[in-house]
This record gives structure tokens, sequence and C-alpha cells, in this order.
């Protein structure tokens, strides 16, 4: 089931005021393909006190991510040599 952009866009700011969600957070969360009814899933109970906020966890998930795709990129200073100019 589909939903229209303007009730996905309500779905996020529900997310966004449930979870007290940052607009950067929200981005965060956007590029890392979270839903917002899986933030608002992640809302931590009282029980639940080893569990971080969802602001934290996203935030913790994205640096992975970061640090992740960062590692994987291969540098240009290393590897074969660039052609020298001028051969023909």
């Amino acid at each position: 089931m589909k939903l229209k952009k303007s009730d996905q866009q309500q779905l996020w700011v529900e997310a966004q005021r449930r979870c007290r969600l940052s607009d950067e957070a929200v981005r965060m969360a956007k590029e890392l393909g979270i839903g917002p009814r899986s933030l608002i899933k992640n809302i931590p109970a009282p029980t639940q006190q080893w569990k971080a906020p969802v602001e934290e966890w996203v935030r913790d998930i994205y640096e992975k991510r970061q640090r992740k795709a960062s590692r994987k990129k291969p540098s240009r200073t290393s590897g074969a040599a660039p052609a020298a100019e001028g051969e023909p």
C-alpha cells in the first residue's frame, strides 16, 4: 500500500514530534532508509533504560555508516601510477 505524499509527510511530522527529533536527525533517518513508523517503534519504554533515545540511535547508525563508507572508498594516491603525458 503506497501512501500519498501528504500522508507520508504527516507520518514524518508525527515521528519527529513523538521521537523529539531535530530536522537533521530526520534527514539522516531518511538517508539511511529508516521509515517514520520504525522510528516510532524504537521509542524506548520506561522499562528499557538500556535503550538509547531515538535521536541518539539514528546519529550512531549514521556515523557508523559514514565511517564504513569512507573506509570502503579507495584512495586516489595509492594504486597504479597514472599514464605519463605525451606517450603515443
